[in-house]
This record gives C-alpha cells, sequence and structure tokens, in this order.
C-alpha cells in the first residue's frame, strides 16, 4: 500500500478518535450540569477551569457513592419536625440562640442520616451532590452564623439564615425520594422557584432578595421591637 495512504489512514483514525473523546467528554459534562444545576455554575466560577471543576465535582460524586445516607425514620421526622417549630418560636425572643439551634439541629439530622460531620466545605459539597438546589442556601446561612457567633449579625440577616437553613432541613426530612413535606406541613415550593418575601412591618428592614427554596418566609417574622418571631 502506498505510503500516502497509510496517512490518510492514520489521520482519519486519530480525527474519529479525538471526535469520539470529545463527544465523550460533552456526555460527561452534560451530565454534570443536569445533575448540579447551579452547583456546576458555581465550582466552574470558583475554580476559573472547567475541567478542574468537573473533576472536583466527579470527586464528590465518588465520595458520596461510598457513603451510606439514609431516609429517616417517621418517628424521627415528626420529632425534628416539632423540634423546628419549637426554634422559630424561640425566634422571638431569642434571635440568634434560635439560628443556632436551627444550624445545630440541621447538623444533627445530617449525622444522623449518615453524612460524616467534618469540617463545613467539605460537608457542603458532600450535600451539593443530594441537594444541589440548597446547598448554596447552607452556605450563606453559615456565612450569616458565623457573623452571629461575634454578634455581627443583623436581626433580619438572622432570619434569613434561619429560612435559608430550613430549605435544606425540609429536603433531609424527604421520606425517601417522594415529595417533600416542609416543617410547616405544607407542600414543598418547585424546585428553583423564588418565595416570596414577607411585608415588613413599618419599622422592619426587608430579608435579602435573594432566592430561598423551600420554607415560606412568613414562617420568622420579626415583632414591633425589632425581635424576630414566628407567625
Amino acid at each position: 500500500m502506498a505510503t500516502w495512504l497509510w496517512i490518510v489512514i492514520i489521520i482519519v483514525v486519530v480525527l474519529i478518535a479525538l471526535a469520539a473523546a470529545m463527544a465523550a467528554r460533552r456526555r460527561r459534562t452534560m451530565a454534570l450540569r443536569e445533575r448540579f444545576g447551579p452547583e456546576y455554575d458555581r465550582a466552574v466560577g470558583t475554580r476559573e477551569d472547567q475541567r478542574a471543576a468537573e473533576a472536583d465535582l466527579r470527586a464528590r460524586e465518588r465520595e458520596r457513592a461510598r457513603l451510606d445516607i439514609k431516609p429517616l425514620s417517621e418517628a424521627a421526622r415528626v420529632r425534628y419536625t416539632e423540634e423546628w417549630r419549637v426554634i422559630q418560636q424561640r425566634f422571638v425572643d431569642q434571635p440568634e440562640e434560635a439560628t443556632t439551634a436551627g444550624y445545630d439541629l440541621v447538623n444533627q439530622v445530617m449525622e444522623e442520616r449518615g453524612y460524616p460531620m467534618r469540617d463545613f466545605d467539605a460537608r457542603a459539597d458532600l450535600v451539593s451532590v443530594d441537594h444541589p438546589d440548597v446547598v448554596e442556601n447552607y452556605r450563606a446561612a453559615h456565612g450569616i452564623h458565623e457573623r452571629a457567633r461575634q454578634h455581627q449579625a443583623t436581626t433580619e440577616e438572622l432570619r434569613e439564615a434561619l429560612l435559608r437553613y430550613r430549605s435544606l432541613f425540609d429536603e433531609l426530612l424527604r421520606p425517601d425520594d417522594r415529595a417533600a413535606v416542609p416543617a410547616d406541613g405544607h407542600p414543598e415550593a418547585p424546585a428553583g422557584s423564588v418565595v416570596p418575601e414577607p411585608t415588613p412591618a413599618a419599622d422592619d428592614q426587608p430579608v435579602s432578595s435573594r432566592p430561598v427554596r423551600g420554607p415560606q418566609a412568613t414562617d420568622v417574622e420579626t415583632s414591633d421591637d425589632g425581635r424576630g418571631g414566628q407567625r
């Protein structure tokens, strides 16, 4: 066979292999985008490198696959739902303490379900595999919680943190793969929906307008003297 013909065959084989590799990469990218949603965009933006971000997301999937994450029993869901109601009521007079209690309760539920309770960032990364739509709420609430520990968070920020914790709390209480039932007993808002903010009292400042999926924003309100409370 002529040398030039061998060269043509080799070039064609290489081109086919490159096309197959590119198609496989596109399929992997699409699968990651579908699974992680907004968390995919966050990972790419944080890394500023698509390949590194995708490698990180795949590593999260592998670590999550090694865990035995189990749903809560019905008795545990009922107990935790009641504990959350008490926390919302406590917000009236003790907003900082109630927000801390919400943080602790979310972590307690996560631990009972089987998530490893090491440093926060690693925990949030694992949560992003199962709950990509609300993990950013978890991160934002944690940031407010950290400021609250230094008494640097306003009552409105504390209310926002509790609402954001609530969105993950509702997800964690899901019985298997069925629709989540939030602590107030009403069906969960559709994925990606924006929960309307409450109408503030005359002396209140509005909560941040960032999207919060899950709980209704009216679940925790401030009283006339500026302290948080439950409607």
